[in-house]
């Protein structure tokens, strides 16, 4: 049975999460900072049980983490190690309680590292960087019993052999429980699904499907012939992703994301297969509370 999963945010609920900013922080002395990330970091565990608490409640079978639930926690200057922190065990026992909560309720939870995350770039320090946040992120899924790490392939540089090289080297670098979670996805403008599944065999990693990206950017593959292949990459619950196009599929621009996914984009034979499906929609929560009702009268 499909499932939906909701993006990181709401639109209507006042459920939210916090952060900060560098600049702020700077002004302040090492224990007020730390005393500031302690704060927003236990908020945030006790906003993501919220969060979990409300899919259960609205029959919602999926949450993806916000990729900052840990506030500039890999900052090149004001990054931190979370036991650092006044109160790190309580931020912990509480993100536990996140994941013993989705356990019970049946509610998978996964993250999405922000654009930034290039494992293919030919600059070291990038794929340092991006190293390091997936590690963090890692470790909150090992808290919250997130089973994926869904990343892009990253740019072509002029050369894509060259970046897939690359991407696959990097990639093969990863600590277990990065690689254990990790997925990779088509995008809308360099990687279409026929270019990341020999990578994705060659890896022994799943490929996150949007379908959207893939009408953006299309190769020889059917729609049904790309499901069907990413489906033989997972050995666990595969995981979608759909959205709609803000101006209609003859706009100048069909990349951008419309607030609500319109029923005809959701690709029929998905719905009876056991998958999840996030839905980036602008609207978030009310945005699956119309698909939901609407595949209900369709």
């Amino acid at each position: 049975m499909i499932r939906f999963g909701l993006c990181c945010i709401f639109k209507a609920q006042p459920i939210k999460f916090r952060t900060t900013t560098a600049a702020y922080l700077s002004k302040r002395s090492g224990r007020e900072q730390r005393d500031r990330l302690s704060e927003l970091c236990l908020i945030n565990a006790e906003n993501l049980l919220k969060a979990l608490e409300f899919c259960h409640r609205n029959k919602i079978g999926g949450f993806r983490i916000n990729s900052q639930i840990l506030p500039l926690k890999t900052h090149p200057d004001l990054g931190y190690d979370i036991r650092d922190l006044p109160g790190s065990d309580q931020i912990i026992a509480a993100f536990k309680t996140c994941g013993e909560y989705s356990l019970k309720h049946n509610i998978r939870t996964t993250f999405h590292p922000d654009q930034f995350i290039v494992l293919s770039s030919p600059y070291p320090d990038v794929v340092q960087r991006s190293i390091a946040d997936l590690q963090y992120q890692a470790e909150v899924a090992q808290w919250v019993n997130a089973d994926v790490l869904n990343i892009h392939a990253g740019g072509v540089y002029g050369d894509k052999p060259s970046a897939i090289k690359r991407f696959v080297h990097n990639v093969e670098t990863l600590p277990d429980p990065v690689r254990k979670r990790l997925t990779l996805e088509n995008d809308d403008r360099s990687y279409s699904p026929r270019d990341l599944l020999p990578v994705c065999a060659d890896l022994k990693i799943p490929l996150v499907y949007d379908v959207h990206h893939h009408r953006c950017l299309s190769d020889d593959l059917s729609i049904e012939e790309a499901t069907e292949r990413c489906l033989k990459t997972w050995n666990r619950e595969p995981l979608f992703h759909i959205s709609s196009p803000k101006d209609g599929w003859q706009a100048s621009n069909i990349r951008k994301h419309h607030d609500y996914i319109h029923i005809n984009d959701i690709p029929r034979d998905w719905l009876s297969m056991d998958i999840t499906v996030e839905v980036e929609a602008k609207a978030k929560e009310l945005a699956i509370k119309k698909l939901m009702t609407d595949l209900k009268t369709d």
